[in-house]
């Protein structure tokens, strides 16, 4: 029985725990790093910005569209990963430059990482949404549109990144722009988001697939036969 044929199992504490969790810790962490960012609070908030209007997007859709549990825990690394960018600027976080010195890096890879996880972790997003609330069925025209997606949205995040810099002169917004000197960081950035997307169906779609089994069922393995309202 398709995703689209079912209920997911709501209100059950296995499921709500989890999600709990993630964002306590994912609170908690944004807390102590918004008091005393050692790249100012702009750049705080516009690097981190985007990741809690998701969280506020999956908060308030919870009770009718419930995610799988690795969907949240996809968001709760993702969110992470901005935190640590937007608390030191991608271009001097301490892991990346320790990186830098140990591999003889010309610059400082963790925007790369950023960017790569740009297209993995939203793909996940993207293909639960369209298994669950479109005619689209697993296979080529899926995986070619939830990349395509993933594309799009390192693509407008590239935009974000122009229009941040003529509203906002100065480091914060040649810090937020991230390009370290590097006159094709634009198209890499997009590169990398496209890389991570295809990345992502490759490794994590059968985990996906089973995480879902286990929204609607309580359990990987026995599905109710219940169909899951429309939006």
């Amino acid at each position: 029985m398709s995703t689209k044929e079912m209920r997911p199992v709501r209100g059950t504490m296995q499921h709500a725990r989890l999600p709990l969790v993630l964002l306590g810790v994912l609170t908690a962490v944004c807390v102590a790093t918004a008091i005393r960012p050692a790249a100012g609070h702009l750049n705080w908030l516009l690097e981190v910005g985007p990741g809690l209007l998701g969280i506020a997007v999956l908060l308030a859709v919870y009770k009718r569209f419930p995610m799988s549990r690795l969907v949240y825990v996809c968001v709760f690394l993702h969110v992470l990963i901005l935190v640590y960018g937007g608390y030191y600027t991608y271009a001097e976080t301490p892991l990346g430059n320790w990186a830098k010195e140990a591999f003889g890096f010309s610059r400082n890879h963790y925007d790369r990482v950023g960017h790569v996880a740009l297209g993995f972790f939203p793909a996940l997003i993207i293909r639960e949404v369209l298994l669950r609330r479109t005619p689209l069925q697993r296979g080529g025209w899926l995986s070619f549109i939830v990349v395509s997606i993933a594309l799009a949205i390192g693509a407008f995040w590239e935009l974000l990144e122009w229009w941040t810099t003529l509203v906002v002169a100065g480091d914060v917004g040649e810090a937020f722009l991230g390009s370290q000197g590097d006159v094709w960081d634009a198209q890499w950035d997009m590169f990398l988001a496209l890389v991570g997307a295809i990345v992502s169906l490759l490794t994590l779609g059968g985990a996906h697939d089973r995480s879902m089994a286990a929204l609607f069922s309580g359990s990987p393995t026995s599905p109710p036969p219940h169909p899951e309202a429309a939006p």
